[in-house]
């Protein structure tokens, strides 16, 4: 299977997580990553530049409009829920805040299945709080694939744990077999 983008929810210890996974995908890796991280809404981008910092891939905010292009991260930006139309451009919004969140997880997810049906990788990693439950439900609805880290191996288990009670998972794995079934799937073709 061809999978033609990746979303992440993280939340409680995602820093850490991102820069794990960031830190071992290869300059060459060419699924788009849209991520949700619960920040505050004043939050300023540096936490972005440290992660740009341990990337070989190019780490952004999100823009409205934007096309979603190969080999790029994405991420939601503070105060905006993230959303992905059908034409594979993002689109922000101030709407109310979903699982006391803004950016919500659930909704870049919901959208994204939407846009991207079954070629679609979504993953709930560290949180405490189940933000991204709802939304893996949907996009294993929706034909995708569901990977969640391994509550052992999460800062906060809360929110990968609240996943699994919801779904069955295609995959519960620690962050670094994570990163190494991406890059496997990011090589096939079809």
């Amino acid at each position: 299977m061809h999978y033609e983008a990746i979303v992440i929810g993280v939340s409680s210890g995602g820093m850490n997580a991102l820069k794990i996974i960031f830190s071992a995908l290869p300059v060459d890796f060419n699924i788009p990553i849209i991520i949700v991280q619960h920040i505050g809404a004043h939050s300023d981008s540096q936490w972005i530049k440290l992660l740009n910092e341990k990337s070989h891939l190019d780490i952004k905010e999100a823009d409205e409009k934007e096309k979603i292009e190969k080999g790029k991260i994405y991420i939601a930006p503070p105060n905006y829920h993230l959303l992905i139309e059908k034409d594979k451009t993002f689109s922000l919004t101030i709407d109310e805040r979903v699982n006391f969140a803004r950016p919500s997880i659930d909704v870049l997810f919901e959208s994204a299945a939407e846009a991207y049906k079954n070629k679609l990788i979504g993953m709930v990693l560290t949180g405490s709080n189940n933000d991204g439950t709802k939304g893996i439900k949907r996009i294993k609805e929706c034909g995708g694939l569901a990977i969640i880290q391994d509550p052992k191996t999460a800062e906060s288990a809360y929110m990968p744990k609240s996943a699994i009670a919801a779904i069955e998972p295609d995959y519960i794995l620690s962050l670094e077999n994570i990163v190494e079934l991406l890059i496997k799937m990011d090589k096939q073709k079809e």
